[in-house]
């Protein structure tokens, strides 16, 4: 059964550290707000390290601005599974997360983590909530933001078959996690994520909290904003491998055609 236990902040005793990837390529309009979001933590005990494709915008130079606050690397890769699996494997933190270069964590997130891992000991994985922003940082409201939140309140396995509810950059786990169920899958372009979410629920139950610990940025130059038809097309075909069985997927095309439709008036 999913945990619904409460964040109580970093007043509680415990200091596990936290790493954190960030994937990047072209995102120099947004990259420095990401960066931001992760220094400004006020959380001490943190790896961070920014994986590049080879940016060839200007995020070069938002990285340099950094100098050693920031460790980083620009090069080519297979993409942005690879990236961060990249970002991962030189991480040695007890719990970890990644989030792109267009996201942002809300302050305190890290406290709010490390208070609830170490208050929960049994947990291996946690997500949080979050508020939709669009390029000008603009919060947006969504109702399928809000349906996910009600599908969250019980996050079952047949309820992730139906609709990705997990919250990407509001998502961290224990580091042991990878040793069990591996890394992220590099012949996924757009639901890699997804895909660890359900290797992850069939070996452990999602701890949930109420408490928003980031914002995702919905816009036309992000995947997400740009080609959610191609991005559901991949979740179904991911959901396959662990949910064979037409009503299962059936539903799952249902809800992703209603959620492309929804992102879509979002985005126009």
């Amino acid at each position: 059964m999913a945990s619904h236990g409460r964040l109580r902040g970093s007043t509680r005793m415990g200091n596990p550290r936290i790493g954190v990837v960030t994937p990047s390529y072209n995102q120099g309009a947004f990259i420095r707000q990401t960066i931001e979001s992760v220094l400004g933590q006020g959380y001490q005990n943190v790896e961070y390290r920014v994986i590049d494709g080879g940016s060839v915008d200007d995020t070069m130079d938002v990285l340099k601005s950094y100098g050693s606050r920031v460790d980083w690397v620009s090069e080519g890769d297979e993409g942005q599974a690879s990236a961060i699996n990249k970002g991962l494997k030189g991480i040695s933190a007890d719990i970890v997360a990644f989030i792109n270069s267009d996201d942002v964590y809300l302050p305190h997130a890290f406290s709010l983590v490390a208070a609830y891992f170490s208050d929960h000991p049994e947990a291996m994985w946690l997500t949080g909530d979050h508020f939709l922003i669009d390029a000008e940082g603009k919060r947006i409201r969504s109702y399928v933001a809000a349906y996910k939140r009600m599908l969250r309140k019980h996050p079952t396995f047949r309820r992730l078959a139906m609709a990705n509810y997990i919250v990407q950059p509001s998502t961290f786990w224990r580091r042991e996690l990878l040793d069990e169920i591996g890394f992220f899958d590099e012949r996924l372009r757009y639901c890699f994520d997804y895909d660890f979410w359900l290797r992850a629920l069939l070996r452990h139950p999602l701890h949930v909290t109420p408490r928003p610990l980031s914002l995702f940025r919905v816009h036309k130059g992000s995947k997400g904003g740009a080609e959610f038809a191609r991005q559901f097309a991949e979740e179904h075909a991911v959901l396959g491998r662990y949910a064979p069985g037409k009503p299962l997927l059936a539903l799952h095309r249902l809800h992703a055609s209603l959620i492309v439709f929804a992102y879509w008036l979002i985005t126009r």
